[in-house]
């Protein structure tokens, strides 16, 4: 859930972007609703939303265009996600069943095509070609940030850089379109508007920085997830890639090994190496650095509780524990 006294602030607008949730969801096919329902149902911060319900009202706005487009990022952000869990194969998300585990692969994937075109169908209802070019263009980049992702996949010379540049693409885009979205809303000033998208940028940077922190360090019952599933798929995020690049040759090679094989059989080693490179740490310094950075975007925004509250996500995203 989200920190209390955001929730408390945006409470009844994040309660009417729920009901826009499912209004829209609705489908004659009953597969479409099962399956739409249940990842829907399954949980999450709806931090995306939120962001932008927030830049919204930290600009002003007073209409209600900014429920419609709260449910378009949470529809885009979902097709992601059972797009994702189908190249990852994952069984397990938010401690239940991933949808393709439980409805299958093509299940899976239909129904998150029908997700991307349903968010488009609602773009058109806000009828101005800003919001759905800056909604193209953002869905457009994501795409491309899953398939660099893929290619990094046993990949141990993937770099800091290269890396970063995955998760610019595929996670902090949709939460700088959020921010970006409710600027633009709410009609703000140019220099306004990039400040609430860099906030977004570097916010979702920081929050899937952190995701990597937890893959090795979290607890199953508050992140839903298992330990290791980013060793297990082969993917070089960034504590691996630290650790093999201050570590000795042996822990820089153990690293390597595991991320060129995937699975979890030296997972004790490699969380052994990253423990002793403090490879941890310095993902969480980086992250905290990404915060400073959103904060410092927004720091000319007016005095207001939609301000704090952002302050306070941004705070947030870096000291969670799920």
């Amino acid at each position: 859930m989200l920190l209390d006294p955001i929730h408390s602030l945006i409470d009844a607008d994040m309660r009417a972007v729920d009901a826009m949730i499912r209004r829209r969801l609705e489908s004659d096919v009953v597969l479409i609703r099962q399956v739409a329902e249940y990842i829907i149902a399954s949980g999450g911060k709806r931090l995306r939303p939120a962001m932008l319900l927030l830049a919204a009202g930290a600009t002003g706005y007073t209409g209600a265009y900014h429920h419609e487009l709260a449910a378009v990022i949470e529809f885009i952000h979902t097709a992601t996600l059972l797009h994702d869990d189908v190249v990852d194969e994952s069984g397990l998300r938010r401690g239940r069943k991933t949808a393709n585990a439980a409805f299958g692969n093509a299940a899976s994937v239909l129904v998150g095509d029908f997700l991307y075109s349903r968010a488009f169908q609602m773009m058109l209802r806000v009828d101005d070609m800003r919001v759905m070019a800056v909604l193209a263009e953002a869905t457009n980049v994501i795409a491309e940030g899953e398939v660099l992702q893929l290619l990094n996949v046993h990949n141990a010379d993937t770099d800091e850089a290269r890396y970063l540049e995955v998760v610019r693409r595929k996670t902090a885009k949709l939460f700088e379109v959020a921010t970006r979205l409710g600027a633009i809303l709410g009609q703000a000033p140019t220099g306004t508007e990039q400040g609430l998208a860099l906030y977004g940028m570097h916010v979702g940077t920081a929050f899937q920085l952190i995701d990597d922190v937890l893959d090795y360090s979290g607890d199953l019952n508050e992140t839903g997830k298992n330990l290791g599933n980013d060793l297990n798929e082969g993917k070089p995020t960034l504590p691996l890639i630290y650790a093999m690049r201050t570590g000795s040759p042996a822990q820089a090679q153990t690293v390597r090994h595991a991320i060129e094989q995937g699975g979890r059989d030296d997972f004790q080693a490699v969380l052994e190496a990253i423990s002793n490179t403090g490879a941890l740490d310095y993902a969480r310094e980086q992250a905290r650095r990404e915060a400073a950075a959103a904060c410092a975007a927004i720091g000319r925004l007016p005095n207001s509780k939609y301000r704090d509250s952002l302050l306070q996500l941004a705070d947030f995203a870096v000291n969670r524990n799920h």
